[in-house]
């Protein structure tokens, strides 16, 4: 069961690990679960302008990987990322959580939106496959803490358990 608590800079993640797996639970299709994990992470936490997933998918120019936008909350985004370009295809590429806090000063940003101006973005690894990454972008300056990439790192861990993928 969902408890909508008030949005927050500083969460609960030991909660809102528990939601995910609540909110998941019986249910383990990607699409679905994917869409329940971006409405609940831009649903409780402040401050946010885009929360979503890009899944790993062939690169249209027959070699490598892209990133294709899938199930998200905000605006409409870029539909497609090259592996290494932007803070979500360095993230796919590093296999690392990046935490930026003022993308304006990435080399090589992706402005998909022009009011984001942090980012922190989560790769999502299962069995040692990239699926792709989690993104969250706010119009704050220095948004995301080291206890929100725990937290997040932690979210998306319970999503990646609950999920065929």
């Amino acid at each position: 069961m969902h408890i909508n608590p008030e949005r927050s800079t500083r969460p609960d993640y030991d909660l809102l690990v528990r939601q995910v797996t609540s909110v998941l639970e019986g249910e383990r299709d990607l699409t679905a679960n994917a869409s329940q994990f971006s409405a609940l992470v831009y649903d409780t936490l402040a401050d946010l302008n885009w929360a979503g997933f890009y899944l790993a998918v062939p690169s249209k120019k027959g070699e490598g990987q892209d990133l294709l936008v899938g199930p998200f909350q905000g605006k409409p985004a870029c539909a497609r990322i090259p592996f290494g370009r932007g803070v979500c295809g360095a993230t796919a590429v590093e296999r690392k959580t990046i935490v930026v806090p003022d993308v304006h000063a990435f080399p090589g940003h992706i402005a998909c939106d022009s009011a984001s101006n942090s980012e922190i973005v989560i790769p999502l690894i299962k069995n040692d496959r990239l699926v792709g990454v989690f993104d969250i972008d706010s119009p704050k300056l220095d948004r995301f803490s080291d206890e929100d990439r725990a937290g997040l790192e932690a979210m998306v861990a319970a999503f990646l358990d609950a999920t065929d993928c």
